[in-house]
């Protein structure tokens, strides 16, 4: 009876706004999803895919891409250092190995761990746009888009600007950041400087974050020349992080490096994209911060890449082919030297029939790994438009993981790595609706991830180490639901409201078979989340944001969470105030790390 009363309120706030927002005032933005080779406005894409703007990002109480993604439906953030520091992601259910991130299409797979893949070498300040895909992405992306991938988008800006921004607060935060626009003719500028850092919120939880950025755009004529170029280094002190909160002296220094030169030809039918790219990630663990001597790790993880993505217009719709090869090496005194190369073909086709009433894309990748199997990942997305507003989708893939290099061969006193594992497979398949006109953006949709041979550490007893397996059958289904009102602010009538957002996801994962009694990821999934949002405006300058989580974890306590932010906004500068866990709750977001209480952070921002 809830639930029918919870539908009815929801269609009725739909079709009440839908007679009272005009649509000619408040438009959703037609962005463009670039997945590589295909590019589709938002509104075509057969998937459940959430977009977070920059403008959006602005009136949130973050300061880091993590925190960001927390207020995606869906995207399961599970934090060990706050603000940036270090987490983990996951898609639906998924382990955090099994989401793949990228930045503006350049992935960030880590041959060690996918404990890195969060390593960002940017600052918020250089993003346009974070695009979420939820479910199997294998088709699109190749391996590790396993539960679905994460594509950070960055920006060139068309004017010419210097903005300084410095902030400070509780547990001796501070931090400056520095970025800068310098358009000329042909040719964009854009780099940022950034420093974060605390003393922390208990013992040994202090860190000190450097970003560095810088990206251009060449134009000339159906020609594009793009180099992008980030590095960020994290120190911080890692109380608890790993194998027992009794450990409370951890220490660790993480450097990521990204450099890629890429370039795009447009012919009359034909769009060529070319790209190579680095990705350097340096690891160093400590496990006592005052005596390296007692235990000491060192991984340095290399990825070179070179990829050729191109797409064809023709009379049948739109075609995509792609080539990407990756070499990978790690150097690690504990995992030894390590290398993989891996050999990826991608095939696609995008139909649009009845007058584009129907769309179609069928897929294939075909991905050879030179220390495992050559598979083939194929998929389907299948879109049909009822009207203006309204449109059914659904999609099927096929998805596989190669176990990291930890996985394999990583050894200390508590975890032992396991040479024997067979890679992760699964089939996963969603169908749901969308709903778009004017200021709404609705979609609601069921999900299915049947997963063999999927990787999670256990172990007997408490006694005994962690040890990689793999695990019979998983299956993951669930429901995934948002809501988005975008009101008419700063237009007619002069309307206070700018945003509402609603997000909600059901999980419901179960092991058909499993020995061990003590998992440690792949049964720590969401349960329940639901994320609530609304931003406005007070006066003629004050802007406003509330944010609210609610999370259930199969194995832990559920906690409520809210946050805020307040922004002085003018021409020239913004006056801020963040405070996150205005409650003071007492939660986890791991079984190992208590997360900050109560933290209030206030800056200022000037642009010349």
């Amino acid at each position: 009876m809830k639930r029918i009363l919870l539908f009815s309120l929801l269609s009725f706030l739909i079709n009440s706004l839908s007679a009272q927002i005009d649509s000619s005032a408040v438009q959703l933005p037609e962005v463009v999803i670039k997945e590589n080779r295909l590019e589709m406005p938002f509104s075509e894409v057969s998937r459940t895919i959430n977009v977070i703007t920059a403008r959006q990002i602005q009136a949130l109480p973050v300061q880091s891409v993590n925190e960001v993604l927390q207020y995606i439906s869906g995207v399961d953030i599970r934090q060990r250092g706050p603000n940036g520091v270090q987490a983990d992601v996951s898609i639906r259910g998924g382990t955090f190995d099994q989401t793949l991130v990228m930045i503006n299409g350049i992935k960030l797979a880590d041959p060690q761990t996918g404990h890195h893949i969060l390593n960002i070498p940017i600052d918020l300040e250089n993003v346009e746009r974070i695009e979420v895909l939820k479910g199997p992405g294998a088709r699109i992306y190749g391996m590790n888009a396993f539960s679905g991938a994460i594509n950070i988008v960055t920006k060139v800006p068309e004017e010419q600007f210097v903005k300084v921004k410095l902030q400070a607060g509780e547990n001796g935060l501070g931090g400056a950041q520095v970025s800068a626009s310098f358009p000329k003719g042909n040719l964009n500028q854009y780099f940022s400087f950034s420093k974060d850092f605390s003393e922390g919120y208990r013992y040994n939880t202090d860190y000190d974050i450097t970003n560095l950025f810088y990206q251009n755009q060449i134009t000339t004529g159906d020609h594009q020349l793009n180099i992008l170029a980030g590095f960020t280094e994290r120190q911080f002190g890692a109380n608890g992080f790993y194998a027992s909160p009794d450990f409370a002296d951890q220490y660790e220094e993480v450097q990521t490096s990204l450099v890629s030169l890429s370039y795009q030809l447009n012919l009359e039918s034909w769009k060529v994209n070319p790209r190579l790219f680095w990705r350097r990630n340096q690891d160093e663990y400590i496990f006592v911060r005052s005596n390296p001597s007692i235990y000491r790790n060192l991984h340095i993880g290399n990825v070179y890449g070179l990829e050729i993505q191109a797409s064809n217009q023709n009379s049948l719709g739109t075609t995509g082919i792609g080539l990407e090869l990756n070499q990978i090496d790690l150097a690690s005194n504990n995992l030894g030297d390590r290398n993989r190369f891996v050999t990826s073909l991608f095939l696609e086709h995008h139909f649009r029939l009845f007058d584009g009433l129907l769309d179609l894309i069928p897929g294939v990748s075909l991905n050879h790994f030179s220390d495992s199997d050559t598979k083939i990942f194929p998929g389907i997305d299948a879109g049909l438009r009822l009207n203006d507003s309204w449109k059914l989708y659904g999609n099927f893939g096929y998805t596989y993981r190669v176990p990291t290099f930890t996985d394999l061969f990583y050894e200390d006193p508590a975890n032992l790595g396991n040479p024997d594992l067979r890679p992760e497979e699964a089939t996963s398949f969603e169908f749901g609706v969308k709903y778009l006109k004017g200021g709404i953006n609705a979609q609601a949709s069921y999900f299915n991830r049947s997963g063999n041979d999927l990787i999670d550490w256990t172990k007997q007893a408490d006694s005994l180490q962690w040890q990689p397996v793999n695990i019979n059958n998983l299956t993951a289904q669930g429901i995934d639901f948002s809501l988005d009102f975008f009101f008419p602010v700063l237009l007619k009538n002069n309307s206070w409201l700018r945003r509402l957002n609603i997000g909600y996801t059901f999980i419901d994962a179960e092991v058909e078979e499993n020995d061990a009694p003590i998992s440690r990821y792949a049964l720590e999934n969401l349960n329940h989340q639901f994320i609530a949002g609304l931003e406005y405006r007070i006066g003629g300058h004050f802007f406003h944001s509330i944010q609210f989580r609610y999370v259930d974890r199969v194995t832990m306590e559920d906690y409520n969470v809210i946050d805020t932010r307040l922004n002085y906004r003018r021409d020239k500068y913004e006056i801020f105030l963040k405070a996150s866990n205005i409650g003071d709750t007492e939660y986890r977001e791991t079984n190992l790390v208590p997360m900050p209480g109560r933290w209030i952070r206030g800056g200022v921002e000037f642009k010349f």
